[in-house]
């Protein structure tokens, strides 16, 4: 029978499948226990577990034909089921599978648990699919159930031979093996007696929950013969977690630099991040691309990265496997250059915006904003208000030139040791009585001062409340468009709006794609970034109903 393993090593070593300096070390590590004896491959292992996948596992999203394995697949599960000790059993528990989207990870998973469930051979076996939330799981558990559903000799196997789409459980009376998601408690941290346990995308089990949810796991093992712990994921930007666990230990135990002995890491990455962007280097982390996956696909998608800061952060951790930071920096500090200029509220009389208001805890800063569009470009102002007392140790500890900013009239005091929000509400009435400027709308923090609110809502503007959170998404992405198209002015020379966005940091949700702002770093400041934001909120809002007075036609530049 065909040794998988040595004919995909062959494959890397001719460069007819190319991977990264850690797939190339795993197989060097296992070509070099098996010369040494510290294990044997069992080819008849091998292939049952190949040949089952092949016979009885089918695709379930866009295509129901039977799985044709790569040479990449076959190797890594020759390793994890026909590599074994001297009794027959399997040598490699825990198993760390790293690959890109688009590879076929869940369905590869799914197969895996139909082959333990299935043909393992072993009796009264519990199979878990685990996460520390229910959603972490539906992907490889919908993929496993499929696989049941597409195929009538499993089917005709499980419970009163049929299984529905939302089943929480699968067993199979014969061999008493049952198969179900689960999500960890601490309540329910011990009894567990697994075959397998599957986890699907590690790199969101965070912190100090992930570890313990997968050690407990791990420490429930020892009853069975050969268990096996089946990791599988893409990069992430979680800190001290699972993921960061397993590839520490991971890249120890390929550099030889352990005393692991019963981990096997699959880790499909770039080598160099430098080069995320050319499609050749994309090989090493994407083993199906050139056989599934078209090398346009994946231009595409490089080309959208180039254009989007967001989706090149997202393109690093999914297609190139290159762990990410949770936050990072917004904006590219060139891209506000040529977006400064000395426009006045004198060159915009007569014309309709919106406003936001970001207000301090009364001691620190306050941003008050106006947002007017004309010609199709948007033109920010922005307001700042701080306490008299503050002001020379801003100045000190923020290492910004307050003293200019207040001379240009960017910055007004207001108040001795707190902001006067009086001051705010006559800035927002004189753009209507001084300068003919009609603010349609107002954005402001629900935490903001109420009686400032009501004092705004009396003089006949209409105040709408903006929760800061994911919510912001694509009202932030819309905006860096319009930034990047050159179409946003930052107006009255304001260095220090300016200075505000570039502190802003946006701070990720992989599991929902989401994002919010957040400060880069704790000192720094971003409130004038949020009363835009805020303005730019109630603009998206009621467009429908200001959206065409706020073009400003009639106006003329």
């Amino acid at each position: 029978m065909r040794n998988y393993i040595l004919d995909y090593y062959t494959m890397l070593q001719s460069g007819e499948a190319v991977a990264g300096k850690l797939v190339h070390a795993v197989y060097r590590v296992i070509l070099d226990d098996l010369k040494a004896g510290i294990y044997f491959y069992d080819a008849k292992k091998a292939h049952k577990v190949i040949l089952f996948i092949e016979t009885t596992c089918r695709h379930n999203k866009g295509r129901n034909d039977l799985l044709k394995l790569e040479p990449w697949q076959k190797a890594l599960l020759a390793a994890i089921f026909g590599l074994v000790d001297d009794r027959g059993f399997r040598w490699y528990r825990e198993v760390f599978v790293v690959v890109a989207r688009k590879n076929g990870k869940s369905l590869l998973a799914g197969a895996v648990g139909n082959y333990m469930a299935f043909a393992d051979g072993e009796y009264g076996g519990d199979i878990y699919m685990l996460a520390t939330k229910l959603d972490q799981t539906k992907e490889v558990w919908q993929a496993f159930k499929q696989i049941i559903i597409n195929e009538p000799r499993l089917l005709k196997r499980v419970r009163d031979g049929k299984l529905k789409d939302n089943a929480k459980e699968v067993y199979i009376p014969k061999t008493n093996t049952s198969v179900f998601p689960l999500v960890f408690s601490p309540d329910k941290s011990d009894g567990f007696n697994q075959t397998l346990t599957i986890n699907d995308e590690v790199h969101a089990w965070e912190g100090d929950r992930g570890l313990t949810l997968y050690n407990t796991m791990q420490s429930g093992l020892g009853a069975r013969k050969q268990p096996l712990t089946f990791n599988i994921t893409t990069a992430g930007d979680k800190n001290e977690g699972l993921y960061d666990d397993l590839m520490k230990r991971s890249t120890a135990f390929l550099n030889k630099d352990s005393r692991e002995k019963r981990l096997l890491p699959f880790i499909y990455m770039v080598d160099d991040d430098r080069k995320w962007d050319e499609v050749g280097e994309l090989y090493k982390s994407n083993p199906n691309l050139g056989i599934v996956m078209s090398e346009e696909f994946y231009q595409q998608q490089i080309d959208i990265a180039k254009e989007n800061h967001t989706k090149r952060r997202e393109f690093l951790m999914k297609y190139c496997n290159v762990k990410q930071k949770a936050e990072t920096a917004w904006l590219d500090n060139r891209l506000l250059e040529n977006a400064i200029k000395a426009f006045t509220f004198d060159d915009f009389k007569g014309c309709y915006g919106v406003g936001g208001i970001d207000l301090s805890q009364t001691i620190d800063l306050t941003a008050a904003s106006v947002i007017i569009e004309r010609g199709g470009v948007t033109y920010g102002f922005c307001q700042f208000f701080m306490p008299s007392e503050r002001y020379e140790k801003a100045i000190e500890e923020d290492n910004l030139p307050y003293d200019i900013y207040l001379q240009q009239g960017i910055l007004t005091l207001s108040g001795d040791n707190h902001v006067d929000y009086n001051d705010v509400y006559d800035w927002f009435v004189k753009l209507n009585t001084d300068y003919e400027i009609y603010l349609l709308k107002i954005g402001y923090d629900r935490y903001s001062a109420q009686y400032l609110i009501a004092d705004l809502k009396r003089f006949g503007y209409h105040m709408d409340d903006v929760f800061q959170g994911d919510n912001l998404t694509p009202i932030i992405r819309e905006f860096e468009g319009t930034i990047k198209d050159g179409d946003f002015i930052i107006c009255g020379d304001n260095h220090l709006l300016k200075a505000h966005f570039f502190n802003v940091a946006l701070k990720h949700n992989n599991e929902k794609r989401t994002f919010r702002p957040v400060k880069i770093e704790r000192r720094k400041r971003i409130d004038g970034f949020v009363s835009i934001i805020d303005a730019l909120t109630v603009k998206h809002k009621y467009m429908e109903e200001v959206g065409e007075m706020l073009k400003n036609e009639n106006e003329s530049g």
